[in-house]
């Protein structure tokens, strides 16, 4: 939660993101909400950006925030259209009516994701890191190794290590929840806790891809590629065994929970992907089911016909001073 003045009864404002997870060029609507109070709000948009005395600033000073061109509107949703790279981050609201104006507290923050790691290692696109993840899959059993590597470029410092769970937004890796060398994070020891969205940030604000871990105290768990597939590339999904880590006993595979192939041996393939395998998926053998994942593929549209031109923003209303 941010600072905000100490007045009581303040109505709430929560923040949505549609969609969380983005591709370049994607139409993204940030949706403000006033919790159990009437109409004739003014809506103020915000980004997150690292900790600068003198901003807003999150109670645990991990981030700052600063307003969006055009933020003050009298809509209680905000598009950024197209989004790109340098969309990602956190964002949040807060709303304001009366004259003087009368403010709600900022909501909590809400983030937008980049799941494209390719995009990270093109020179012309904005980034300086890639995040790696080793064993590179997105579920994990507990009580296993997990290490996380921020993958620099060039001469690229200030980065950290991020992720958000179900308690909220955490950095540091060291000595919060693992122990770090150089740019890899390793948790010696992973617990359902460990679940959430990892990415590397850097100290001038700029994101990595980020990926979404599942650690699972369950006896099966679906190996399932961390990075999106581009359309026309083969993927494997295996199920795998906490105890039989070696073996392929029979499983059965689901897409959007529906069976989509019987008593396998173990794994499926796709041979040759294109947007509609796009899904979660998940396995199950001797009646144990894995965790769901979501399997994202990728167009083959060129990536500069994605990269944002900061234009045709989508806003209503004038500035809130």
């Amino acid at each position: 939660m941010l600072v905000s003045d100490p007045l009581p009864c303040r109505p709430k404002v929560v923040l949505s993101i549609s969609p969380q997870w983005m591709n370049p060029g994607d139409s993204v609507t940030l949706n403000c909400e006033v919790k159990e109070s009437s109409t004739g709000w003014r809506f103020s948009w915000y980004k997150t950006v690292p900790y600068r005395a003198g901003l807003p600033s999150l109670l645990d000073m991990s981030y700052s925030v600063e307003p969006l061109s055009g933020y003050g509107t009298t809509e209680e949703s905000y598009t950024l259209s197209p989004a790109g790279p340098t969309d990602t981050g956190g964002y949040v609201c807060r709303a304001g009516r009366g004259d003087p104006a009368y403010y709600t507290d900022y909501s909590e923050p809400q983030f937008l994701w980049l799941g494209v790691v390719s995009l990270s290692l093109r020179s012309d696109l904005p980034f300086s890191v890639s995040l790696r993840i080793s064993p590179n899959r997105t579920q994990h059993f507990t009580s296993k190794s997990l290490s996380l590597i921020c993958d620099l470029k060039g001469n690229s410092t200030g980065w950290r290590l991020m992720r958000y769970t179900e308690t909220g937004v955490e950095s540091g890796c060291s000595p919060n929840w693992g122990s770090i060398t150089v740019s890899t994070c390793t948790i010696t020891s992973t617990d359902t806790g460990d679940s959430g969205v990892y990415w590397c940030e850097s100290g001038s604000g700029q994101y990595s891809n980020a990926v979404n871990i599942t650690v699972s105290g369950g006896d099966v768990i679906l190996e399932s590629p961390a990075h999106p597939v581009t359309e026309g590339d083969s993927v494997t999904l295996c199920c795998m065994y906490r105890n039989q880590p070696h073996t392929n006993p029979k499983a059965d595979f689901y897409k959007d929970g529906v069976l989509i192939i019987n008593e396998a041996r173990g794994e499926m393939t796709i041979p040759t992907v294109s947007k509609s395998d796009e899904g979660s998926y998940s396995c199950q053998s001797d009646e144990v089911e894995s965790p769901g994942s979501w399997v994202t593929i990728r167009g083959l549209k060129t990536i500069n016909d994605h990269i944002p031109l900061h234009q045709g923003r989508q806003d209503t209303g004038t500035e809130v001073h």
